[in-house]
């Protein structure tokens, strides 16, 4: 069963893009060995933060960008095998053009 994604807030969904499991030299890495990735595409956004006077500033991200982000933020999620994470927008470090 797929699920949809609608965070809520200023929170995204993040399909983590995995590292080369090869290193320079040629040798190939075991999972232990391997960094945690901190690029990502987006899937899904919230509407955007809600301010203190109840507007809403919206999102500076969309669908579909590649982003740098925190290397120990957000929540794991797993579903159908296939790894997101759910963290807030301003874990996100930067857009990847």
């Amino acid at each position: 069963m797929t699920r949809t994604f609608q965070p809520l807030g200023d929170r995204i969904v993040i399909r983590p893009i995995e590292q080369e499991e090869v290193s320079r030299g040629g040798l190939v890495l075991p999972d232990t060995a391997k960094e945690r990735p901190q690029e990502g595409e987006v899937i899904a956004t919230g509407p955007g933060r809600m301010t203190d006077e109840g507007s809403r500033i919206p999102m500076e991200l969309s669908v579909g960008d590649k982003v740098l982000y925190a290397k120990y933020a957000g929540t794991e999620i797993k579903e159908d095998d296939e790894d997101y994470l759910v963290l807030r927008e301003s874990d996100i470090l930067a857009r990847i053009h």
